[in-house]
């Protein structure tokens, strides 16, 4: 595992999971949401050259699930981490997360903050989000894997936080 991209659908935990392996196995983070939001919540237009650029180099571990940039992160990774909870953990997840967000005021990219009108009353809630793309987006994975492009990749497939949590418990760092 030396190119890692960890993916799963909005609040499974992959920024948070890709973290901890940097950190373990002393390699790069590199977070798609840090290079896809600009400031007042505006796609970056440069989005795919900043990932191409942050992907430079021999290791590294990308968190994220962007399909206008998933051929790039794909094709250099020899490694993909698939986070599939079941609705319940990610709809309870997303709930902890937005409140936590919003009550403290946290700034995320580029000074960019959640606010809870528009998280839990708008479509452009992540609950809407999530709802609307768990179903697809589990069917989607294993078809996506299944392509000649990327039969190189070596698929860890986490069901449950705590089978998660189990593998990274014995993930040692590199030597």
């Amino acid at each position: 595992m030396q190119r890692i991209s960890v993916v799963g659908t909005s609040g499974s935990g992959k920024s948070t999971l890709a973290r901890q392996i940097a950190q373990i196995l002393k390699i790069r983070h590199v977070e798609l949401d840090a290079l896809h939001w600009e400031k007042g919540w505006t796609e970056a237009a440069d989005f795919p050259q900043k990932v191409v650029a942050a992907l430079q180099g021999d290791s590294w571990v990308v968190d994220g699930n962007y399909s206008k940039v998933r051929d790039l992160v794909w094709s250099r990774a020899d490694t993909v981490i698939w986070l599939d909870y079941t609705l319940p953990v990610l709809l309870w997840r997303i709930n902890k997360r937005t409140l936590r967000r919003c009550i403290t005021r946290q700034r995320l990219w580029n000074g960019n903050r959640e606010n809870l009108l528009q998280q839990f009353f708008t479509r452009d809630s992540m609950y809407w989000w999530v709802l609307k793309t768990y179903r697809r987006r589990r069917a989607e994975y294993p078809q996506w894997f299944a392509k000649p492009e990327y039969t190189h990749l070596t698929v860890l497939h986490f069901q449950s936080p705590k089978a998660t949590s189990r593998w990274l418990s014995q993930l040692q760092p590199r030597s």
